[in-house]
């Protein structure tokens, strides 16, 4: 495999500052539903990049799960390797990448845990089977085996078989406030076309574009 061959032209829109939302969210949520129209399979799918005080990074896939003026809200065990991370240093980046229509949006900002109610309605509304894994597994501990995960969650199933599971209090929601939005689309000759809204200390959001 050559990998410097491996490259391709982007020519599918453009993005001016004339075009967007004066709000970044409102403007998210147009390129999201875009994104869905043109039919990309878990459009919700971002990176979740957070790091230890110390600055060594981590980062996976997690899925979005809400969205509003107060930020961007997925779920997860606290007791992860992401929840320690953020318990230390609450901070995080995101960046979902929608190859099908050229384009990249990047959000930095600080992190919460949400409400337990809004955690517990949340939990509630999932299939029974994705809340047992949660209460089968201590995410990102070392586990002896799969067989062990399996019997655990097997176990479970017995157990709960004529009542409903409720949320750990391990278990919850995490929202990102955006201090930093960027939206990338990308546009022929790597001359890609960058605009970043970032919050200023008035609370407005100041639009700027950045070189490719």
């Amino acid at each position: 495999m050559s990998l410097p061959d491996v490259r391709r032209e982007y020519a599918h829109a453009t993005l001016s500052e004339r075009e967007v939302d004066a709000d970044p969210i409102r403007q998210f949520e147009r390129w999201f539903e875009e994104a869905r129209s043109a039919g990309i399979q878990e459009v919700n799918a971002m990176t979740l990049a957070t790091a230890t005080p110390d600055g060594s990074p981590s980062a996976r896939i997690v899925l979005l799960k809400g969205i509003d003026a107060r930020g961007f809200v997925f779920f997860t065990d606290y007791r992860s390797h992401k929840g320690a991370d953020l318990a230390s240093n609450p901070r995080a980046a995101l960046v979902f990448y929608w190859a099908a229509v050229e384009r990249q949006v990047r959000v930095t900002g600080s992190t919460t845990h949400i409400s337990r109610e809004e955690s517990a309605a949340y939990f509630d509304s999932r299939p029974l089977a994705s809340r047992l894994s949660a209460l089968a597994s201590h995410q990102s501990a070392v586990v002896a085996s799969r067989a062990a995960l399996d019997s655990r969650a097997d176990e479970l199933a017995r157990d709960y078989t004529d009542r409903a599971p409720r949320i750990p209090p391990y278990w919850g929601g995490v929202r990102v406030a955006p201090e930093s939005i960027e939206f990338w689309q990308g546009r022929r000759n790597r001359l890609h076309d960058r605009l970043r809204y970032a919050l200023g200390s008035d609370g407005h959001w100041r639009i700027e574009r950045l070189s490719p």
